[in-house]
This record gives structure tokens, sequence and C-alpha cells, in this order.
């Protein structure tokens, strides 16, 4: 777990809800996101497997109104949380990539893929 990065304490993510991190430093880290649906968290990197865009429309905004699908901002492409499965949109049957991600002692942790 020593190539894993805390993103924050559990109870520090809405329910639902998604909060952005970068891995890495600025110049080549990986942009991530973490969505939190009850007490599981799952990690993906922030790029649509359509375009290549970010998914958010703006800071930790990944969700659908209600918060049950991820929403790509660009086409409206619609993500299973759990899965990240495209359901709805321009790239529908293919999936987000997933990063390692572990909940220990209530603190959310990622790693890469």
């Amino acid at each position: 777990m020593t190539d894993m990065i805390q993103i924050c304490a559990l109870n520090d993510l809405d329910d639902p809800g998604a909060r952005e991190f970068l891995l890495g430093d600025e110049k080549s880290g990986t942009q991530g996101f973490v969505v939190r649906h009850g007490n599981k968290v799952f990690a993906y990197v922030n790029c649509c497997p359509h375009a290549g865009a970010m998914l958010n429309w703006g800071p930790g905004k990944f969700l659908t109104r209600d918060g049950a699908l991820i929403m790509c901002s660009m086409h409206g492409a619609n993500f299973l949380p759990s899965t990240g499965l495209c359901v709805a949109g321009p790239c529908k049957g293919r999936s987000l990539q997933p990063l390692r991600v572990e909940v220990v002692n209530d603190y959310v942790m990622v790693g890469g893929v």
C-alpha cells in the first residue's frame, strides 16, 4: 500500500459524491477521481473513453443531478459508478479506466492502474 496516496477521509466525501485528485506531479501525473456510493468507493482516470476529455463539468462535479451516474461534461455520456461502464451516450459499452482504491482506517486511498 506504500504506492497509494490519501485522497480524503471517507466522511468528507458526500454520499453520493465525487472528488478529483492528481496522482504524481503536475506535468506527467494522472488526473483521477473517486466516487462514493454508500460505503463503497470507486476510482477512475478522469478521461472519457469517447473523446479523451476530462469528465467533470466543474471542480468535483462528476455525477448526474440525482447522483446515480457519472456524466461526461462534453457529450453527456453516462457511466455506472461501480464499474465505469458507459450505459448511455456515444461510447456506450466502453468503460472508464479504473484505479486501485481502498478505504483504510476511514481514509480513501488511491493508487495507479
